[in-house]
């Protein structure tokens, strides 16, 4: 159905109901002679008369009877959804998708959400960890988390926390038979976990800042993993040192569980950003979602 089939129904339908010409065209907003070629071009078109004027009368014939009583459900279909649409873009309500990294989920957005769910209780969110880089527009997400240089240019993107800093750590145990390394170079010296790209089996660098730049170290793997969790357990456990986001790693320094090293060559990156395709035409959960994660001050 094109635009014009669909204005002639609507048409039929308002003088139907208002069984008045004058009335049915004030409800359209249209004049009443513009209101009467509409019907006549849909009866021309579907070359059956639905309508019987008189000066002072509308009538429905057999077929304008039939077609209105199969019409006149759909359109009140059609208005009941686009109200109900509406209500998203008025009010924060419905599911809002969110692809992130576990380390994204884990410090920036679980430890808001309980604040979120107060804020607004009608907002439910779908939050899918991902680790590597995903489409968000294709698979259909309302929007991602990523770190700030891993997103695209033509997205939207709003910082939702400050920097961080990566952070090299081991434990007790793995040090206990191995001096800790005084410099990126030592690392040569000892068996690293290092995190591996899903995607594209690529391993996360370990990148420090040296004397002449950055420089990135090549380590002896000892364990590759696809998931931060299992690599920050396996630190834990003693199998070897971990290269991981400071604050991950931060709670398990403080009970000395892990032990920190390297530190004053550990860069410090542009953190987590919340970005999304456009800003028209966004649902209201999606911007109430969006603004409650935003950092300010940056």
């Amino acid at each position: 159905m094109d635009g014009a089939e669909f204005s002639q129904l609507k048409a039929f339908v308002a003088v139907c109901d208002e069984r008045a010409f004058g009335r049915a065209a004030k409800r359209l907003a249209i004049s009443p002679s513009a209101l009467s070629r509409t019907v006549r071009s849909l009866e021309s078109r579907l070359g059956i008369r639905l309508l019987n004027r008189t000066t002072r009368s509308v009538g429905l014939t057999e077929a304008g009877s039939i077609l209105y009583d199969r019409i006149k459900p759909m359109m009140m279909g059609m208005d009941e959804a686009v109200s109900a649409v509406g209500a998203y873009q008025s009010e924060p309500k419905g599911v809002v998708r969110v692809n992130l990294p576990s380390i994204a989920a884990q410090i920036a957005v679980l430890p808001r959400l309980q604040q979120f769910r107060l804020a607004y209780p009608e907002v439910r969110l779908d939050l899918v960890v991902d680790n590597d880089i995903t489409d968000v527009v294709a698979e259909g997400f309302d929007a991602g988390v990523r770190i700030g240089g891993q997103i695209s240019r033509d997205m939207i993107a709003v910082r939702i926390t400050r920097d961080l800093r990566m952070a090299v750590v081991g434990a007790p145990s793995y040090f206990a038979n191995r001096p800790p390394p005084q410099a990126p170079a030592d690392l040569k010296d000892h068996f690293c976990l290092t995190y591996k790209w899903k995607s594209t089996g690529a391993l996360y660098p370990w990148r420090f800042e040296g004397v002449d730049g950055v420089l990135d170290v090549d380590v002896e793997n000892v364990l590759t993993i696809n998931d931060t969790e299992l690599l920050l357990s396996a630190a834990r456990q003693g199998i070897g040192l971990a290269y991981l986001i400071e604050d991950l790693v931060g709670p398990f320094v403080e009970n000395k569980e892990l032990m920190q090293v390297l530190e004053p060559f550990c860069k410090v990156f542009p953190g987590f950003y919340l970005y999304y395709s456009e800003r028209s035409h966004m649902a209201a959960s999606v911007r109430a979602f969006i603004d409650f994660m935003k950092v300010r001050g940056f």
